[in-house]
């Protein structure tokens, strides 16, 4: 099988195995000026160079012009990556990256951490949640990208950086420096959730990178030696990955031979794709081919995961709960290009085993069930002081979150009126905050408070509806 990528957005497309399509124009012809065999391109390049007032290298012309002509397909995802940009897709599938181990999420210009990976070099440096990167050994990050913020970090394994974040809780900067080291990319997770007396397997796979389908069969032989009776397999916000991955870990409960998927390229010649389960232990097999399977899925599950959900679906081996998928038919293929950068195509159609083409529409769930809207509130840091009658960006997330935790809340236009400041003193009661003086509303210990309220309501399982939902339909299929 081609090692090809289902992935969805810019953060997982991939590098493939077998490449050598490259661009002449690249080659260097012998003038210099003759760029390509585009003679209109050749005279932009000309008139760029000789009359603008902006100085631009010839590289990033070039650049410019494989971004704009991958733009011009008019396919989201089909795009063209620097030989930076390239190597960090290839990282993010990959079994292991060098770095210090956090995520990181863009906000308004600012780079906030969402978590520091356990055990990792920033952990280990006090990194926390909601710091706000501000500089890199030495460089202000104010108005640079998320690849060139990534650049800095990234570095050789062992070398030593410095990094200044500030922390909206202590109101302070901090400076610490790490060693870079291997980050494992773990993509899959498993625990054992006791039902009523009946455990249950639950397994999530953020993604599918390089090595998941390793992962799970080691997390799901672990799973079996606790007797779990069923599973429930979480790709919610999985936005999918290498086909290779997803091939195999069907492999293990479907049918040795079993149509996965069709694969349907441009004439519209259609290759089906098969399990093969042959490498795998035969009592392991027979173990994972009886129990009971529900796939936990909502509209950030894309391509990739689809194949999986389709494909379960699609020969009732699986019940799905959640939402509406989000809809991503095609697979793409990359090309290294002799500048260092890479080419992304689209270059198939993928179905489901009926033969389905989801994109656009997505996989409906058996069991429709919407989630907690506090589930996708996004953790900001939050500093500052208000009080009745101002308005600011703070206060209307701060009523989302007190509305959306019960509190009587009427506007949330971010306009601090006397109902918000009411739900404000309440909730400062019942969490025994500090009064403020000068009629001050929300300061910095309130909005630290709130954040950790939010935070550990997310991590509070029984608020979790799909989940519930999703063990509680398993729980009914198993006692059948």
């Amino acid at each position: 099988m081609r090692k090809i990528t289902a992935g969805v957005g810019v953060l997982i497309s991939s590098i493939l195995v077998g490449s050598g399509f490259y661009f002449d124009w690249f080659n260097g012809a012998e003038k210099k000026e003759q760029v390509t065999e585009v003679e209109s391109i050749n005279e932009a390049m000309h008139l760029i160079e000789e009359q603008s007032v902006y100085s631009t290298k010839k590289d990033a012309l070039v650049e410019g012009a494989l971004r704009g002509m991958a733009d011009a397909i008019k396919d989201p995802y089909s795009t063209y990556y620097s030989k930076d940009e390239a190597e960090q897709h290839r990282q993010m599938l990959a079994e292991e990256r060098v770095g210090i181990g956090i995520e990181l999420s863009e906000n308004k210009g600012k780079f906030i951490v969402v978590s520091p990976v356990r055990s990792s070099p920033a952990e280990k440096a006090g990194m926390r949640s909601l710091d706000e990167i501000v500089q890199v050994d030495g460089v202000r990050v104010d108005g640079k990208t998320m690849s060139e913020l990534m650049h800095l970090i990234q570095g050789e394994k062992g070398t030593k950086i410095t990094i200044v974040v500030y922390r909206p809780s202590e109101d302070k900067h901090i400076k610490m420096t790490m060693e870079r080291a291997a980050i494992s990319n773990k993509t899959v997770a498993s625990e054992v959730v006791m039902v009523e007396d009946t455990a249950i397997g639950y397994v999530e796979i953020s993604l599918f990178g390089e090595k998941t389908a390793n992962e799970w069969v080691a997390e799901t032989s672990k799973l079996l030696r606790k007797d779990v009776e069923g599973l429930v397999v979480d790709v919610r916000d999985n936005p999918g990955g290498y086909l290779h991955s997803v091939a195999a870990l069907l492999s293990t409960v479907l049918e040795n031979g079993k149509v996965f998927a069709y694969m349907q390229n441009a004439e519209g010649a259609m290759e089906p794709l098969k399990t093969e389960s042959k490498s795998f232990d035969e009592k392991y097999l027979q173990t994972m081919n009886k129990l009971p399977i529900v796939i936990l899925q909502n509209q950030g599950s894309a391509s990739a995961s689809e194949v999986l959900s389709g494909a379960l679906k699609s020969w009732d081996r699986a019940s799905i709960v959640g939402v509406k998928s989000f809809g991503k038919g095609t697979v793409q293929e990359s090309w290294a290009l002799s500048n260092g950068g890479e080419l992304k195509l689209s270059t198939n159609k993928w179905l489901t085993p009926k033969r389905e083409w989801i994109h656009g529409q997505g996989i409906e769930a058996a069991l429709v069930i919407e989630q907690n809207e506090l589930f996708a509130l996004q953790l900001h840091p939050l500093t500052g002081q208000f009080k009745v009658g101002d308005m600011s960006e703070e206060i209307a997330y701060t009523q989302k979150a007190l509305q959306k935790l019960g509190y009587q809340i009427v506007r949330l236009d971010g306009y601090l009126d006397e109902a918000t400041d009411e739900a404000v003193k309440l909730y400062r009661e019942q969490k025994k905050l500090t009064k403020t003086d000068n009629d001050v509303s929300m300061d910095t210990a309130f909005f630290n408070s709130l954040n950790e309220t939010l935070k550990n309501y997310k991590e509070d399982r029984t608020n979790d509806l799909q989940f519930q939902m999703a063990t509680s339909f398993l729980l009914h299929n198993i006692e059948q």
